[in-house]
């Protein structure tokens, strides 16, 4: 832990659905969270009160722009008004899961990159720089015109995974689409074990069909890891077909646990998925009561800790990229 209880010059704010990984980010930092009131007026507008004064001071607000997504994306670019209007010297929006990354691309006629207007977004509302974790897809840290710091979750994961490495026995890291190979492999080479690619084509935004398994998965345990679990459509379908090509076990991982729709449900029925291994960048809260016997939550508060306090005294943070497997392309 690090301990800047004396530090009037660093301040961290959480949002409403953060606060619990905003708690344990200032735990590792040994400062108090920032003080705010935080509003919803009958006809669904959000009011930011800042308790603290702000004047002259480097100032992280941590909000995961999940579920509900409008509404905390409305929350932090208020939060981040609220901030420039108080004088504080420089904000950093840490954004764990960001939302909308998704849509990153034209992929048809008639349709927006709305990542990219979010980018605009958090610009126009005068933050200096942001930090997030695991961006769905690599290319939006040139979305933004101010500095972003991409974080990889792969250390809290592999840090999991060894402790239990005795446990999983004969591993093969299986990737659930050729575009997380990469992670895969490097997840493969820091654990110790085999790789295979799961090729599927998407339908729409909540169908996938998955085809062939490309690797021998006959007899092993399968980890496969991803950057979220979305609708779980796509986790769900793997596992069934890596089972039926032999896997003893399936341990599903990602860092962002999305979990929309019928998903948890989805997950809960799932007779092929024996553990559900997550970051808390997202809230998990009480509707996924029926995953909790699967499931697995790891904390990336000290990870984000670690970078505020590097970013806040102006030095590297390359450290933090060691045991790193990337980012999904």
């Amino acid at each position: 832990m690090i301990d800047l209880e004396n530090n009037n010059t660093l301040k961290v704010f959480a949002g409403r659905h953060s606060m619990a990984l905003a708690t344990k980010v200032v735990e590792h930092l040994g400062i108090r969270l920032g003080q705010v009131r935080i509003e919803s007026f009958p006809d669904g507008e959000t009011m930011v009160k800042l308790e603290d004064d702000v004047r002259g001071r480097d100032c992280f607000v941590l909000l995961s722009t999940g579920y509900p997504v409008n509404d905390n994306l409305m929350e932090l670019l208020i939060f981040i008004d609220c901030l420039r209007r108080a004088s504080a010297k420089r904000i950093t929006a840490v954004i764990p899961y960001f939302g909308y990354a998704r849509q990153d691309r034209k992929d048809e006629g008639r349709v927006p990159i709305t990542a990219k207007l979010v980018a605009n977004l958090i610009t126009a509302a005068r933050a200096d720089r942001v930090l997030a974790i695991d961006l769905h897809a690599a290319q939006i840290q040139g979305f933004f015109d101010l500095p972003l710091d991409h974080l990889s979750a792969t250390p809290v994961f592999v840090k999991y995974f060894r402790s239990i490495r005795d446990q999983l026995g004969d591993l093969c890291l299986v990737s659930p689409d050729v575009g997380n190979v990469k992670v895969a492999e490097t997840f493969a080479n820091l654990l110790g074990g085999e790789l295979a690619v799961i090729m599927k084509r998407r339908i729409s935004g909540s169908q996938v069909v998955t085809g062939n398994i490309i690797g021998s998965v006959e007899g092993k345990t399968v980890l496969m890891f991803d950057d979220m679990i979305s609708t779980g459509g796509t986790i769900v379908q793997a596992a069934e077909l890596v089972r039926k090509n032999g896997a003893k076990r399936v341990i599903a991982a990602a860092t962002h646990a999305v979990c929309a729709g019928a998903a948890i449900d989805r997950l809960a029925k799932s007779e092929h998925i024996s553990q559900i291994v997550v970051g808390n960048t997202i809230d998990i809260s009480d509707r996924f009561a029926a995953l909790k016997p699967k499931m697995v939550e790891l904390c990336v508060g000290t990870l984000l800790g670690e970078a505020i306090y590097r970013i806040h005294n102006n030095l590297s943070i390359s450290e933090l990229f060691r045991d790193t497997a990337g980012t999904k392309r």
